[in-house]
């Protein structure tokens, strides 16, 4: 049976109110034996952790994403370091950049961002990069506060080879979702090819970012066999062989026994 590692889903979103048992039961059955579910703000920690301690096969990374950057308060960082005790919490994010919506100024996300790369260094905690139209100032804050400490991944990737260039020596993972499925998709196809095979994850940022054919519609942790099966064509390995390769990348990242 084919194990496969979803590094990225948002089970506890409320698109799966109703049938959150099932979504995870056609997860398993379509070999999925680890997920990492992301809680990124306020109200997504707390359910991101009650899935953790309920699931011994999701693990947890928390943190604050740039969007909710100006909502975060003093002491929400110390919150946030107190739950990475947690033996589920095996990473700190999502964190980074977003340009594309202007819901907090850029100075603001910067400061939360920085900040949340010196807890990981501090803790030795990998970290979880979101990047929207901001790469130039993703890699340089990442050079900056000496990220390569941690590494980590990053995280539904859409730049470009030579920007994945600089983040692969900064010690981090390239992370593919749906879009690498579509086919239009001719960057990062590209950039999934030259990706060292030891550095590649895939993820389904569920309930986003459907891949074909299930584009514009409601994505589930299922679908990272899709996913498998696009990386597979793109760098000539079995979908077993991808299977095998990013689960192990994704337990060497994350550290999972």
């Amino acid at each position: 049976m084919i194990s496969l590692f979803d590094t990225h889903t948002h089970l506890d979103s409320p698109q799966f109110d109703n049938d959150r048992a099932e979504v995870i039961e056609r997860a398993r059955a379509a070999g999925v034996d680890l997920m990492i579910n992301i809680g990124f703000n306020r109200e997504t920690i707390p359910t991101t952790m009650e899935l953790a301690e309920k699931y011994d096969f999701i693990y947890a990374a928390v943190g604050w994403h740039p969007v909710d950057s100006v909502f975060m308060e003093p002491g929400d960082l110390e919150w946030i370091e107190q739950l990475c005790a947690h033996p589920k919490v095996v990473a700190i994010g999502e964190i980074g950049l977003d340009y594309h919506w202007d819901t907090s100024p850029k100075d603001v996300q910067h400061r939360v961002f920085r900040d949340q790369i010196r807890l990981a260094r501090k803790l030795g905690k990998p970290i979880v990069i979101h990047n929207r139209d901001a790469h130039e100032d993703i890699v340089r804050i990442l050079r900056e506060e000496k990220a390569s400490e941690v590494g980590g991944v990053m995280h539904c990737y859409s730049g470009s080879w030579e920007t994945a260039k600089m983040c692969l020596d900064m010690n981090f993972y390239i992370s593919f979702g749906g879009p690498v499925t579509f086919k239009n998709a001719r960057v990062p196809k590209e950039v999934l090819a030259n990706v060292p095979l030891d550095r590649l994850l895939i993820e389904t940022d569920s309930p986003y970012l459907s891949p074909h054919p299930f584009r514009g519609k409601r994505n589930e942790s299922s679908y990272v066999s899709l996913v498998a099966e696009a990386a597979a064509e793109i760098t000539g390995k079995s979908k077993e062989e991808i299977a095998v390769i990013t689960s192990a990348n994704g337990k060497k990242c994350f550290g999972i026994v």
